[in-house]
């Protein structure tokens, strides 16, 4: 009897188990078995193992061989054992020394010519590796830069099995030709698997990057994207066509600061995953932006399809801003999903084959014309729809989806002024960004010694207990509680807005002032006339005693 093993890494979500692949070779009728609660995908391995190795110049062992997958209680799916399979193979063979890869983890798919195919997951998957003790990792050369991100593992990049076979040997290295580009692991599949996700890069190098400069007018809309990327605050958009909604929303990713290297890994990980890793930007380390068409299923958004679950727009928006236009045409399902993922910040997934955890913190932006036509408004002037109509296309929005979205702001169409004088004077991308970033680091130093990093992320009662403001901050907010125009939630969720405000102008605590704007934020109720000067603005609170403070700026 011949006795060989190696390790590979099943992937559960997001997480990895790394799997013990061996190999026994006993007298009998040549056969091959697999087992190990393998799905299609990895039974059909025992095809392209064969003819991988016997194409690769190696003889296939005429006897009876069982390949097992242990844990055998954790599902095994996809094409990534292949080559760490054959190694196991050759080496029961005695065609390698079982010592040579007894301390690998090799991933890597086999194409019938021997050579070496990259798979989906690489990065999560040498991640747990990592995390397990596994220093030495085989991966196909594609996805090298990918393994290569995991600091303290030495990555070892294949073109074929003749190759790995050389290296382990210590035999002359064949030089092989490239493989041609495809383009990433199954990335074809992924897009029929998740279709219409709308995942862009706005802020790569390669991309057109929107600025917020072109944006004429829009002065609350503005405003309150600032505040959404300076405290992590989910926003709704609703105004009529052509106000400028969308190119609104496409502008805040790149108000968000740039990913931190943990961060970088999360986003990169559950993207590889997806299949659908930039090839040429093996680390994500800018917020994701995901727009999703409104016709896109429960599996899509969510996270799932067949077998163990993939991840779907809420998981691949982890860290970035997910964008839901039209947001009253998606399936009422659909959005009121979002609601858990909205407070948790993850998704739980369960499914016959097994069930897992994928991150979603986002930030929503949701946008919503304000009736079927887009003509609606508090005269009715060229609406062509009833109220009932009116009444059933808002109500798709649940109230218990908008008690979960921070600032709701109404966007109104521009003037022909606005659009003639606005241009070359507005704030541009780069201006309001640093304000965010000074903002997030105003947050950042007084949440140090807890878990959370923005002000979204706090909990209310932390707000009201261990930062507790001054003695009548709250009198509207907890006037509005009374009379019912605000939840126990939506109250916590204005705490949280308020701190931003106050975080934004650089105030140690929020004023009664940063309460108005944030109470006029969440419910469109201006607390004060229309002023005309910033210094009175309810949305651009302005206290004299305040130094460093003032109209100008932005405060």
């Amino acid at each position: 009897m011949a006795f060989a093993r190696t390790c590979s890494v099943a992937l559960v979500g997001v997480d990895g188990v790394v799997v013990e692949v061996q190999a026994d070779l006993e007298p009998g009728l040549a056969a091959f078995s697999l087992v190990g609660l393998a799905d299609k995908a990895l039974l059909e391995a025992r095809d392209r193992v064969r003819a991988a190795v016997s194409n690769s110049g190696e003889k296939w062992p005429l006897r009876k061989l069982t390949v097992g997958l242990t844990p055998a209680s954790v599902p095994k799916s996809g094409s990534g054992y292949d080559l760490a399979v054959a190694c196991a193979v050759l080496a029961a063979a005695e065609r390698l020394d079982p010592a040579s890869i007894d301390g690998l983890l090799i991933i890597g798919e086999l194409g019938l010519d021997g050579r070496v195919r990259p798979v989906r997951g690489v990065l999560p998957a040498v991640l747990a590796a990592a995390d397990a003790g596994y220093r030495q990792i085989v991966v196909a050369e594609q996805t090298a830069a990918e393994a290569k991100l995991v600091p303290g593992v030495s990555v070892l990049g294949v073109r074929s099995l003749r190759q790995l076979i050389a290296i382990l040997t210590d035999a002359p290295v064949p030089d092989e030709p490239p493989d041609q580009p495809t383009g990433r692991p199954d990335s074809s599949f992924a897009g029929l698997l998740l279709p219409g996700l709308g995942v862009r890069d706005l802020t790569s190098e390669r991309a057109v990057r929107p600025d917020l400069a072109d944006v004429a007018g829009q002065y609350e809309a503005r405003r309150a994207l600032e505040i959404a990327a300076a405290g992590g605050h989910h926003i709704y958009l609703k105004g009529p066509p052509g106000a400028g909604k969308t190119m609104l929303a496409e502008r805040l990713p790149a108000l968000l600061p740039p990913l931190t290297p943990t961060e970088a890994l999360e986003v990169t990980a559950i993207h590889s995953v997806a299949g659908l890793l930039p090839p040429d930007r093996p680390l994500i380390d800018t917020p994701p932006y995901c727009a999703p068409h409104h016709s896109t299923t429960m599996p899509a958004i969510v996270g799932g399809g067949t077998g163990l679950p993939r991840p779907g727009a809420v998981s691949l928006a982890h860290r970035g801003v997910l964008f839901l236009d039209e947001a009253p045409e998606f399936p009422v399902r659909v959005l009121d999903a979002l609601r858990q993922p909205l407070e948790s910040g993850e998704v739980m997934i369960a499914r016959a084959a097994g069930s897992m955890r994928l991150p979603a913190r986002f930030l929503l932006c949701l946008a919503a014309n304000p009736c079927p036509c887009g003509r609606y408004s508090l005269r009715g002037e060229g609406c062509e729809c009833t109220p009932v109509m009116v009444n059933r296309y808002q109500a798709r929005l649940s109230g218990p989806l908008l008690d979960r979205v921070d600032l709701q702001v109404q966007v109104t169409g521009v003037t022909k002024a606005e659009l003639m004088q606005q241009g070359g004077r507005a704030e541009s991308t780069a201006t309001v960004a640093a304000r965010v970033l000074e903002a997030r680091a105003r947050a950042a130093a007084r949440l140090a010694d807890t878990p959370w990093r923005t002000n979204a992320e706090v909990p209310g009662h932390e707000l009201r207990t261990r930062w507790q403001l001054a003695p009548g901050a709250l009198a509207d907010a907890e006037r509005d509680l009374d009379r019912g125009l605000l939840t126990a939630r939506g109250l916590d969720r204005v705490l949280r807005v308020a701190w931003t405000v106050a975080d934004l102008a650089g105030r140690d605590r929020p004023h009664r002032s940063d309460l108005q704007s944030a109470l006029t934020l969440r419910t469109g109720v201006q607390r004060a006339a229309r002023p005309t000067d910033r210094r009175n603005d309810p949305l651009y609170p302005y206290d004299e005693t305040d130094a460093g403070t003032g109209p100008d700026g932005g405060f």
